[in-house]
């Protein structure tokens, strides 16, 4: 009875994360507190995902990322794809192995995060498709993650439930042969089959062009008989939140932001973003004329101290699921939004009121001294590469040398991999590489949250035996019972599962199963739990399968089908090497 239970939570828990009414993170709690409260596992059992090695590690893992960012420590390798030129399946193949190398020993999305707005300056200015490029900046990042024990969160957390299975942790570099091979295929592949099937759409060099402004923003003149002149804008219905939108109000060739109480003068230039039928019906009942064909080609736009940046929600970010309004950040309040690109639509209106979601494009208007708070906020990556001051650059050798210390202790197990990293978090810390009072801003807590809460699961598939039944069934249907038939099976289902759900809470689910299926077969874990590692770490046929695609997505202005094209050929070749070569490195 408790084994079906524990099914019906873990299916339960799958469907919510497939249809994401709600964050990962909160449905991981549901799972959390209903195991608890029909008494599947205890409720030290229930919280102690929160002490576990995994989830100490990973948050401090987001530190030691944080401080390579901060002090620019990776800017060298940034400026030797600059230098590439314009021959584009070479800067591709530079870009995949230099991010995959950089995603070992990082967070794949601090690696990817990093990188965007390098990939996009360099594509944009050698000529280069940007759809040629961050699809492999993504892809790169995952098959460059699995090559060691810290190079996705999804490896640690494997390892972590594979301990307290009682079975031997993994090694540092226990993964690197195997990962190794597909960071050589996954770079073949992309740059000859994946370099024809990826889309060549244009670089998007004009803001205006890759958000569809034009139908959506003009610039308008108060004309003598107008009926707002002497009006506030607050009174003539120019809100934040309204129809028609006020970007910026132009006097005198001074460019000003919405101002409530700002007078409305004669001959005052209007810069207004709102449907076509609502501008032409503001032109005609407010004595309003067109100033110019539109208002969209940066002059009127930026200048005078404001300028379009372009940026992205960073997936967990705490933005996720609130608007703009709802948002408490100086530099937003003081900003204006543009226009939101969310997957294969882009919003010009409502913008302040639109709950954002993990990996929308934002455009909006600032001042140019709100720029150093924007970079600082983790919640947003930045796609724009100009004015990118580096404060800490001075601290980037030690940065560097706090990473390689990390490595060595961790592959030479002179330490636990958790204390390793903590060290290594508050060295980070302590040589200033990250400021410190801003120091667990970047801890992805709705990461951390989904690791822990999704632990319990595990242990109660185990205790109650729902993993042995799912087993018994699985045996039955395998060809004569061959363990390399378990091992596709494991890792099959794993990729599937990955692309529609969370891929850590897809290691959880299957973990177990692996561990139970090894023992009914009398074969060793190992391999099928390497399997569970690989494919979870590797999603590539959805935008919404792995974090890093989901950054990407909009940022290269991504139709669905691009992944599906691209990564389906991509996920089957790594399922047919993978089952080949495992077993020649983990015997069963």
């Amino acid at each position: 009875m408790d084994a079906l239970l524990v099914g019906l939570i873990a299916l339960g828990a799958v469907l919510l994360f497939v249809r994401e009414r709600f964050p990962p993170d909160i449905v991981a709690l549901l799972v959390l507190i209903a195991l608890v409260v029909f008494g599947l596992v205890t409720p030290h059992e229930g919280i102690s995902g929160f002490s576990s090695p995994a989830t100490i590690t990973v948050g401090a893992m987001f530190v030691l990322s944080a401080g390579l960012r901060e002090t620019g420590a990776l800017d060298a390798v940034a400026r030797f794809l600059t230098r590439m030129g314009r021959n584009g399946p070479l800067l591709q193949l530079s870009t995949t192995l230099v991010v995959a190398a950089i995603s070992g020993f990082i967070n794949n999305t601090a690696a990817v995060a990093v990188f965007l707005p390098v990939v996009l300056t360099v594509a944009r200015r050698n000529r280069v498709s940007t759809s040629k490029l961050l699809i492999p900046l993504s892809y790169a990042s995952q098959f460059g993650g699995v090559c060691t024990l810290i190079g996705t969160s999804t490896n640690l957390l494997v390892n972590s439930l594979v301990v307290s299975a009682g079975l031997s942790a993994f090694g540092f570099f226990d993964f690197a042969p195997i990962g190794l091979l597909l960071v050589a295929i996954g770079c073949l592949y992309l740059v000859t089959i994946g370099w024809w099937l990826l889309p060549n759409r244009s670089s998007h060099d004009a803001a205006a062009d890759a958000y569809a402004l034009r139908e959506y923003i003009c610039a308008m003149s108060v004309a003598e008989n107008s009926r707002l002149i002497g009006k506030t804008l607050a009174q003539g219905g120019f809100g934040r939140r309204g129809d028609v939108v006020l970007l910026e109000l132009i006097r005198d060739n001074r460019r000003m932001l919405y101002q409530a109480d700002l007078v409305i003068n004669v001959s005052d230039v209007l810069v207004l973003q709102a449907a076509v039928d609502d501008l032409l019906e503001v032109s005609r009942r407010d004595g309003l004329r067109l100033e110019r064909e539109n208002a969209t080609d940066g002059v009127v736009l930026e200048g005078d101290g404001l300028q379009l940046v372009e940026l992205i929600v960073a997936p967990m970010a705490r933005a996720v699921g609130r608007p703009l309004a709802a948002i408490e950040s100086t530099w937003i309040a003081r900003s204006t939004p543009i226009a939101i690109a969310r997957r294969d639509n882009v919003l010009h209106t409502g913008l302040t009121l639109t709950p954002l979601s993990a990996g929308d494009a934002l455009l909006l208007l600032i001042r140019g001294e709100d720029m150093t708070d924007l970079r600082d906020d983790p919640d947003f990556v930045v796609l724009s590469a100009r004015d990118n001051p580096v404060p800490r650059r001075r601290r980037a050798p030690f940065a560097i040398g706090v990473t390689i210390a990390v490595v060595i202790l961790a592959a030479t197990k002179y330490l636990p991999i958790e204390i390793v990293a903590l060290l290594g978090a508050t060295s980070m810390a302590i040589g200033r590489c990250v400021g410190i009072d801003r120091l667990y801003r970047y801890v992805e807590l709705r990461v951390v949250v989904l690791l822990a809460a999704m632990l319990p699961l595990g242990i109660a598939m185990e205790k109650t035996g729902a993993a042995s039944m799912l087993v018994k069934g699985a045996v039955s249907l395998l060809p004569a019972n061959e363990p390399i038939f378990a091992l596709a099976l494991i890792y099959a289902l794993t990729a599937l599962l990955t692309e529609a759900i969370s891929n850590n809470a897809t290691a959880v689910l299957m973990t177990p199963i692996a561990i139970a299926l090894g023992a009914q077969l009398g074969i060793r874990p190992e391999p099928l739990l390497v399997a569970v590692a690989f494919a979870a770490s590797t999603s590539f046929s959805t935008p919404i399968g792995y974090q890093t695609n989901t950054m990407v997505y909009s940022a290269g202005r991504y139709a669905f089908k691009d992944f599906l094209r691209v990564g389906i050929p991509l996920n089957l070749l790594f399922f047919g090497v993978s089952v080949w070569a495992i077993p020649r490195w983990f015997p069963f």
